[in-house]
């Protein structure tokens, strides 16, 4: 990540950001990478400033446009979830809702390109800004419907969605490439998290539902 001081202070010094680490191990996330990240990575950069003194709360904040950055605790889970069901190093992964660019960061760290779409375009230049500023150079990010996720750049390795669709998409299972790892929220008022992984090359996905959670909705369309 870039030299660029983003350190903070007070509510968003590194004494902050070591205890919500801390908490997050406490609440069961094991993975050291996915931990070191977090505790790496500036959270009250992807926020307003009026919010960046709750960056390191474990907790959801708004970011505008009805949508909101996730709690630390689930993007530490499902990056978690994430890279240890692939058990090996993810060379392609494609996120659906780029958002304020936060779990984009997170994952850009971790695997060698990321692939991110968001259907709200102001959010989208925000990110892409804020990513350009921590030099993050392996991120694509592409305006479009999150739900048909980008098969031209597929297959992908991995796909990870930080919004909730009724059903999942089959356009998603599609660009999973062999033995490929999804992870995404489904429901509607009742959602859970689910892992889905690709048997072998064929047409089969074993689905594992793993706990309850609550995410924005994935909506079609996109939007100006």
């Amino acid at each position: 990540m870039t030299s660029l001081n983003l350190e903070g202070v007070g509510m968003t010094s590194q004494r902050t950001r070591e205890r919500l680490v801390q908490r997050l191990a406490d609440k069961g996330v094991t993975n050291l990478q996915v931990l070191d990240t977090l505790r790496n990575t500036p959270r009250h950069w992807f926020l307003d400033e009026a919010l960046s003194h709750r960056a390191y709360e474990d907790t959801a904040l708004p970011i505008g446009y009805g949508q909101t950055l996730s709690q630390p605790y689930i993007v530490a889970r499902m990056t978690e979830i994430l890279l240890g069901a692939a058990g090996k190093r993810l060379h392609k992964v494609l996120e659906v809702g780029t958002g304020s660019g936060y779990q984009t960061s997170i994952l850009a760290q971790l695997v060698d390109e990321v692939y991110s779409v968001e259907r709200i375009k102001p959010l989208q230049d925000k990110a892409r800004e804020r990513l350009r500023e921590l030099g993050l150079r392996n991120v694509h990010l592409k305006h479009a419907d999150g739900g048909f996720g980008w098969p031209e750049a597929g297959p992908f390795d991995g796909i990870l969605s930080t919004a909730a669709p009724r059903f999942v998409p089959q356009g998603l299972l599609n660009q999973l490439a062999p033995n490929g790892v999804l992870v995404i929220p489904v429901g509607d008022q009742t959602q859970s998290l689910n892992l889905i992984i690709r048997d072998g090359d064929s047409e089969n996905f074993v689905t594992q539902v793993l706990e309850p959670v609550k995410f924005v909705p994935l909506l079609s369309g996109t939007s100006r």
